[in-house]
């Protein structure tokens, strides 16, 4: 038989399967989906599944509307006012179905309310959501917190799964996974739904137990969402990533079925689970993590050295890398500095496992060759130690005249919920552009220094450079890098002493905000500049990877970038657990196969 005639009898052959007389069109779809369904759409549910699936939920079924929806209704009405008295408050945005920590990127993404919202109490209204949206052929998306830049956990005409509610935080002094009884060696742990932020848990596990678990440095961030991105916390140059410190998952994949995930239930999906993107296999409902002996001190290295030429500040560069290179580059040290356009150069940096006299001492020869040069103007520098228990107690830290975290105002909120004061400025925030490079930590060496710091003056002419030791895990223990290596994360995260981060924005622009016109042209040139100080350091990093959580919306080798040799195997695994791509998200595991909006199925996935 000849190919064509072949090809026209399998076409043939198909078309009477999907279009075989008194088939509904609705089931063609629903067995071959291309497009996901609209409110405008007639397939979109009847008001009366739209019920059914309220009662299933115990009536948690919501319309949310735009954080900003009561202004445009109206202005000086007790709704508008009070959004208004909160945007600077990440709790409250949080709080809200619609709300996002940022308020949208430039050219990318615009905050919108999804269609639909259940606030899951648990992981049956999961399973029901999930069902629903699979049945329904629905455009799903997941949201716990609203953390993410790359609105991962926005989307219009969606069924939205909320976890917020989902926030029981539980202690064990002796844990074993499901199915590990006898293989694995008990130990102490803490188990999170998924809507607990991680101050729930530095309270918990800290302030009141005097343990530490290893989380994100941004107290407001969702636990399950950063798990899944892989995470990283002041003190991960200590202790590895969020996602090397997971036990267990429980998860709702594409099924609906409730499975739990750990090195002996489904160890696949679980590996997945640990840096594989959020959003992407499925929706978890509680993770249970590692902690640790918690040190007896955290410790800090604060201020800012501005030098008066562009000679004097190229050679502070090169003084601090040489000093990051001999002295901080090891377990201890964390967080970052970062290199102004104007020759400054900020010190945010933390430590743990020094005492006061010890992190004094280390920092001394570089703060009075600072304090004692001709070339430089060292402002309010200073180092020190405090009790690691009180780190993250804004009460004890309130009576110590200490105002570094900003208490939840809001009656009735819990004397626990607090955020840093230096995470304020992110909170709202409308991002023109961000970039993020892993830089490895070869660039250390005596003959690549001058490389590195001629990469970061260049690249500071342009744009502020922002240097996160804490997010390159190279100069960790070994038994944390192992732990590391054994995630979905990039492999080249172990061997990167720093992430770099150049990125910048303006104030909050949520749709329906009264505000002055946005300069777009403006903001454009900004993005443009961020992108030339990047490339400045892909010249001696080209291969550098990129975090997930804080990269740039528009990088076009995001697999590698984020996943590097382990993207084949995610996909293997999403194609297992989620094969019609219900899971949807920017830039997730997948993502290639659907138009940029996971409407549109582009090609089956492969």
């Amino acid at each position: 038989m000849r190919r064509r005639s072949l090809l026209k009898g399998i076409a043939a052959s198909v078309f009477q399967i999907i279009f075989r007389p008194g088939l509904p069109l609705r089931a063609v779809i629903k067995r071959f989906p291309t497009h996901r369904v609209r409110p405008s759409d007639p397939l979109w549910p009847s008001a009366a599944k739209w019920a059914k699936l309220k009662a299933a939920v115990g009536g948690n079924l919501l319309e949310p509307k735009a954080l900003f929806a009561a202004c445009q209704t109206n202005a000086n009405g007790s709704a508008c006012t009070e959004v208004l008295k909160n945007i600077r408050n990440p709790i409250y945005i949080g709080d809200q179905p619609a709300g996002t920590e940022v308020s949208g990127w430039l050219d990318a993404w615009t905050p919108a309310p999804s269609a639909y919202a259940v606030a899951a109490r648990n992981a049956a209204d999961v399973a029901a959501a999930i069902n629903f949206a699979r049945e329904n052929n629905l455009r799903l998306v997941v949201k716990g917190a609203g953390h993410s830049y790359l609105g991962t956990s926005n989307a219009p005409d969606s069924l939205l799964v909320w976890t917020r509610t989902m926030n029981k935080v539980t202690l064990h002094d002796a844990f074993v996974a499901q199915g590990c009884s006898g293989r694995i060696a008990p130990v102490p742990a803490v188990t999170a739904e998924a809507g607990a932020m991680w101050i729930d848990l530095y309270h918990a596990v800290t302030t009141e137990a005097g343990r530490y678990v290893q989380g994100g440095g941004c107290t407001t961030v969702g636990v399950a969402g950063l798990v899944q991105s892989g995470g990283f916390g002041s003190f991960s140059k200590g202790f590895g990533t969020a996602a090397s410190g997971l036990l267990e998952a429980e998860v709702v994949t594409a099924d609906g079925k409730v499975r739990i995930a750990n090195a002996c239930t489904n160890p696949d999906l679980f590996w997945a689970l640990k840096g594989g993107g959020g959003g992407s296999f499925g929706v978890i409902t509680k993770v249970t993590l590692r902690t640790h002996v918690l040190p007896e001190f955290f410790g800090y290295a604060l201020g800012e050295i501005k030098a008066h030429s562009d000679a004097a500040f190229r050679e502070l560069i090169e003084r601090f890398i040489s000093f990051y290179s001999d002295s901080l580059f090891n377990p201890h040290w964390g967080e970052q500095i970062r290199l102004r356009p104007d020759n400054t150069l900020e010190l945010s940096m933390v430590c743990q496992g020094l005492d006061d006299g010890q992190i004094k001492s280390l920092w001394k020869p570089f703060f009075d060759w600072a304090q004692t040069s001709k070339d430089l103007n060292a402002s309010n520098l200073r180092a020190g130690a405090a009790r690691a228990r009180g780190w993250w107690d804004v009460v004890f830290r309130k009576g110590r005249g200490n105002n570094a975290m900003i208490a939840d105002p809001r009656p009735g909120a819990p004397a626990s919920h607090a955020w840093w004061s230096g995470d304020q400025d992110q909170v709202g925030a409308f991002l023109h552009g961000y970039e993020s490079l892993w830089l490895p930590a070869v660039l250390l060496r005596q003959d690549q220094q001058q490389r590195l710091v001629e990469a970061l003056f260049v690249a500071s002419r342009r744009k502020k450079v922002e240097m996160h030791f804490n997010k390159g895990i190279a100069g960790a223990p070994a038994a944390a890098l192992a732990a590391t290596k054994d995630t979905a994360t990039n492999p080249a995260v172990v061997d990167a002493f720093v992430l770099a981060i150049i990125a910048d924005g303006e104030r909050p622009s949520y749709p329906g905000l009264t505000r002055p016109a946005m300069d777009t042209i403006a903001a454009r040139r900004n993005a443009h500049e961020i992108d030339l100080a990047a490339a400045q350091l892909r010249k001696i990093a080209p291969n550098a990877g990129s975090y997930v959580s804080e990269s740039n919306y528009f990088n076009a080798s995001w697999q590698k970038g984020y996943w590097g040799t382990n993207y084949s195997r995610l996909r293997a695994i999403k194609r297992k657990y989620d094969p019609d791509g219900l899971f949807f998200v920017h830039h997730g595991v997948g993502s290639e196969d659907w138009s940029g909006d996971g409407f549109t199925r582009l090609r089956k996935g492969s």
